[in-house]
């Protein structure tokens, strides 16, 4: 008689959050002496309460030429494994760098343990007041902490001795784009050729649907020429069509890559490829700077971006970048194309000041 299995699995569970303390009017704080500190508000991660402590001339005497910076676990009795990430925000890009990483260790709110790091010397001020984390006497502080929570236990089960393997249709439909078997239409893009299958169009486009199987010229067609499109943009929104992703390529590439992302978001709106929209969007919210954020916006505002359009308008508001962003040739070409979007940075501004 076969032996009967039962399994169970643990899987780790953490919570983690993010918190921004602004600090503005730098100048003003950095006289207050020695041990004199200014306390964020409080904020919740892990089901616990958490706080930044900022401290302008330093924590201690030998920590004079140095601001201090610490995150603090609030509470009475509170024992939590945790790891934190203290960053300064540079207020050209908008881009963070870590400057104390805390792995995970246990924070006691009795103790010292409460407080991370275990030294107040975060940064040399001088440093700090010659660089780009210093702008308009304004600084910025992030703090990632990550608690680590109890794992979480699944039921007994029997085990399953018949595994099934993963899907592999994306797969699959790839190497039939790339066979190029059974195809039906060509397209002329750019000089260049693309063999594909219409029924797979049809199914993901709407647009493609109407073109290929409606009443348009397409219809009965068996080569259709696309104007205003690169064939490297037409590659991609294809390799997305078969595969819903995009080519092997690198989530923070350079200006080409973001070029080739701000087209094909042209071309999923084009043809009505939603999901692939939203991806372009994803991708370039996580990748603004302040020379193309202006353009980026102008783009997101012609084709109906909402969620990437508010990502550009809190970028330039938040940054503080305003001056950076205005004196780009993009922001120039926006006062041109896009006008009234001038308006809604305006308002975004004022309310990010006045907050």
């Amino acid at each position: 008689m076969p032996t009967r299995t039962t399994v169970s699995t643990c899987t780790a569970v953490t919570d983690q959050g993010k918190h921004v303390f602004e600090i503005f009017d730098y100048s003003q704080h950095r006289g207050m002496g020695h041990e004199m500190l200014i306390t964020s508000g409080t904020f919740y991660v892990g089901g616990h309460d958490w706080a930044i402590r900022f401290y302008p001339n330093g924590f201690e005497w030998n920590c004079r030429d140095c601001i201090s910076v610490y995150l603090e676990l609030l509470g009475e009795g509170a024992v939590v494994s945790a790891s934190c990430d203290l960053r300064l925000v540079d207020q050209t890009t908008g881009s963070s760098s870590s400057l104390h990483n805390t792995p995970l260790r246990e924070f006691s709110s009795d103790d010292d343990s409460r407080f991370a790091p275990e030294t107040g010397m975060f940064m040399n001020r001088s440093k700090l007041e010659s660089s780009d984390y210093l702008r308009d006497d304004h600084l910025t502080i992030q703090c990632i902490v990550t608690v680590k929570k109890a794992p979480l236990v699944s039921a007994t089960a029997f085990l399953n001795r018949i595994e099934a393997p993963p899907s592999n249709i994306t797969e699959q439909l790839g190497k039939l784009l790339d066979a190029e078997e059974g195809t039906e239409v060509t397209f002329s893009v750019g000089g260049e050729t693309f063999a594909a299958h219409k029924m797979v169009l049809a199914m993901r486009s709407p647009v493609f649907r109407a073109e290929l199987y409606g009443p348009m010229s397409e219809a009965t067609a068996q080569r259709v020429t696309i104007q205003d499109m690169q064939p490297a943009v037409f590659r991609a929104l294809l390799h997305f069509l078969y595969t819903d992703s995009l080519p092997g390529r690198d989530r923070h590439g350079g200006d080409a890559d973001r070029d080739l992302i701000w087209h094909l978001l042209e071309a999923a709106d084009g043809y009505a490829v939603g999901r692939l929209s939203l991806l372009c969007q994803s991708i370039l919210s996580e990748n603004l700077d302040v020379e193309t954020v202006a353009t980026t916006l102008a783009l997101a505002c012609q084709h109906n971006c909402d969620p990437l359009k508010d990502v550009c308008l809190d970028f330039i508001s938040s940054s503080h970048v305003m001056n950076e962003v205005v004196a780009t040739q993009g922001f120039k070409n926006l006062k041109t194309t896009c006008p009234a979007l001038l308006l809604d940075v305006f308002q975004k501004t004022m309310r990010f000041h006045s907050a």
